[in-house]
């Protein structure tokens, strides 16, 4: 929150007079004039304070010129994304759902809508990444009203599943603010450690409000304490992938968590 500057107390009106012997009539004193005459220590100070204060309102229009680019760039945000939204809703999306990506599997063990999103299956190189974008546009927008969780699985991807981080950053910053207000979870699923590097960078420099909610699993059934087993559907070979890099029932739910 801004607070105005506080008002000086200090008035010049207050100070004049110290050389003002010439009007109460002493003319031995007409001499001191030529003092007058040259820059005095004390004018240079005032002229000084009074440069403070006209430099110490700079910064103010500065504040307000920010505010309103801020609010300016909001809006511009919000209506790209409005017309994304009608876009969702009216094109012919089919060629990313059809793929199965992403997708809705359930709610977790708080009642919150589970996000599935599959890497391998996401051909970053050879897909319309516009449709793309309209696509998760149009799967999440109605789901991010409330709480929401996102599981992950970067199983047995490769570069060919990897986006731009400059498409990254773009489709986060167009989506608006309850998509990460109301993101309560991001579980990262079979994570390499090429993974948790970019996740890392890319979560401290460019979205640092949804750094917290990470979680990186190393196997599927780490998800089970926030997920019950009934509630998942995910394609088979990650959990053939699971189950050969980790073994059968290797770890025990606890209990849910907020």
């Amino acid at each position: 929150m801004m607070r105005a500057d506080d008002e000086s107390e200090c008035h010049p009106h207050d100070l004049e007079g110290g050389g003002s012997d010439l009007e109460y009539g002493y003319p031995e004193m007409n001499g001191l004039s030529s003092l007058n005459s040259g820059p005095h220590p004390f004018n240079q100070s005032q002229g000084n304070f009074d440069r403070q204060r006209l430099l110490g309102d700079r910064p103010r229009t500065g504040v307000y010129e920010s505010i309103m680019e801020n609010g300016l760039e909001a809006i511009e945000h919000q209506e790209r994304y409005e017309n994304l939204l009608k876009r969702a809703q009216t094109e012919d999306l089919s060629e990313v759902s059809g793929i199965g990506c992403l997708y809705q599997s359930g709610v977790d063990r708080l009642g919150r809508p589970v996000v599935v999103f599959c890497g391998k299956w996401f051909p970053a190189h050879n897909i319309d990444l516009d449709k793309a974008l309209l696509y998760l546009i149009y799967l999440l927008d109605p789901i991010v009203k409330g709480d929401y969780v996102i599981a992950y699985f970067h199983t047995l991807t490769s570069t060919n599943n990897y986006p731009s981080l400059h498409w990254l950053k773009d489709v986060y910053s167009v989506l608006p603010y309850k998509y990460k207000k109301n993101l309560k979870a991001f579980y990262i699923v079979h994570p390499t450690f090429w993974t948790k590097m970019m996740t890392w960078w890319f979560t401290t420099f460019m979205a640092p409000a949804i750094k917290s909610k990470l979680h990186s699993l190393p196997g599927v059934e780490h998800l089970y304490s926030a997920i019950s087993k009934d509630q998942l559907e995910i394609p088979a070979y990650i959990t053939e992938y699971d189950m050969a890099t980790n073994g059968l029932h290797y770890f025990q739910p606890g209990p849910p968590t907020s």
